[in-house]
């Protein structure tokens, strides 16, 4: 069943496109992770299916209940829509119960404790409805957020970028206790995030916003392996640019022949304006003597070390290399694209190939 359905939904201030003909859904159980630059729209497009803005165009349906059509107006108490904001939001006056039973005034009283307790239990912190929410940790914090927010039981929980204010190794473990609360309740969410990496880690689907419009929506795999755009390729991951030639039903770039299988309109159009994307994980550096190729530069990040060679035509590639591969600046060295990687191949804007040659036989 869909649990949030919008079809065309537009939202304008003044010239500027905030969400723009928008097509998403979202299905019970599912989380969609919303990413894009910042003033995309990406926080907007949650306001609106929170009813905090109105929409212009289109129509907004929540657990089978239109909320929107750019007339008719459901007030957020009424959208049955959990939210969960990047400062917690909690009100400081009250303790944990009572910020967690915010929202279950439809419950009877007699049954809220054990609802609250229930809440906090599954997001690991039973015992704590006493505390004050200056007393807790800020992972603790965005815990009894989320907690509140799955309480009523909502068609959809909305995230707005929920995890940004925790350090690394904070995030991470309350990430992953969000992900268990809302696959434990089964709840529909969308989150917002400006992290590609946590877009793809915690997305079933991912949706790529950019100038208010939804570039892209699909899978990590696909949305990393096979984007649809230029844009798409670039933002969701590092990425080099190389010129491209195609001949004879081959791709090749400085680095040599690419393993890319392209549809007959590259052949029928120019083939001097194609460029190849290559990202630094699908890249290998070997020391050679003989090669005019020379590294740079290089970053060490601990579990691999980043080389910046600059190549016999001047342009510079990044590689990655496993930690205990290091190469001075100033030696000589090959580039070669890994097996089994399949580079993004675009002319412009568009991509032309993201896909394998075939092996011979298949």
């Amino acid at each position: 069943m869909t649990a949030l359905s919008l079809r065309g939904v537009t939202k304008r201030y003044g010239s500027l496109a905030a969400a723009l003909d928008v097509h998403l859904e979202v299905e019970e159980g599912e989380i969609v992770t919303l990413v894009g630059p910042s003033g995309c729209g990406k926080s907007t497009l949650l306001r609106l299916v929170a009813g905090l803005e109105r929409s212009d165009a289109g129509t907004i349906t929540i657990g089978g209940e239109l909320s929107d059509d750019g007339r008719r107006h459901r007030p957020p108490e009424h959208r049955r829509v959990g939210m969960v904001f990047q400062d917690h939001a909690l009100f400081p006056h009250l303790d944990v119960a009572a910020n967690v039973a915010f929202g279950l005034t439809d419950v009877p009283r007699d049954r809220r404790a054990a609802e609250v307790a229930a809440a906090l239990e599954r997001v690991g912190l039973p015992g704590l409805g006493a505390r004050m929410p200056h007393e807790l940790s800020g992972g603790e914090q965005q815990r009894v957020a989320l907690a509140r927010a799955l309480a009523p039981r909502p068609s959809v929980v909305l995230l707005d970028e929920p995890f940004s204010s925790l350090d690394e190794n904070l995030r991470a473990r309350v990430r992953a206790d969000t992900v268990a609360a809302l696959r434990d309740t089964g709840s529909a969410a969308l989150l917002v995030t400006h992290d590609q990496v946590e877009a793809l880690a915690l997305g079933d689907r991912v949706a790529v916003l950019d100038a208010g419009g939804l570039e892209q929506l699909g899978t990590p795999q696909d949305v990393f392996d096979r984007p649809r755009s230029r844009f798409v390729a670039t933002f969701m991951g590092e990425a080099d640019v190389l010129p491209a030639t195609y001949d004879d039903g081959r791709v090749a770039c400085e680095l040599g022949a690419l393993p890319l299988s392209v549809p007959p309109s590259v052949a029928e159009g120019r083939t001097d304006d194609l460029e190849v994307l290559l990202r630094p994980h699908d890249l290998e550096v070997v020391a050679d003597a003989g090669s005019a190729a020379r590294v740079v530069g290089s970053e060490y990040h601990g579990v691999q070390t980043a080389h910046v060679v600059r190549l016999p035509s001047g342009a510079t590639i990044t590689a990655w290399s496993a930690h205990r591969t290091r190469h001075a600046e100033g030696t000589p060295v090959t580039v070669t694209v890994l097996p089994g990687s399949v580079p993004v191949l675009v002319r412009g804007e568009d991509v032309v190939a993201t896909t394998r040659t075939p092996a011979p036989g298949a």
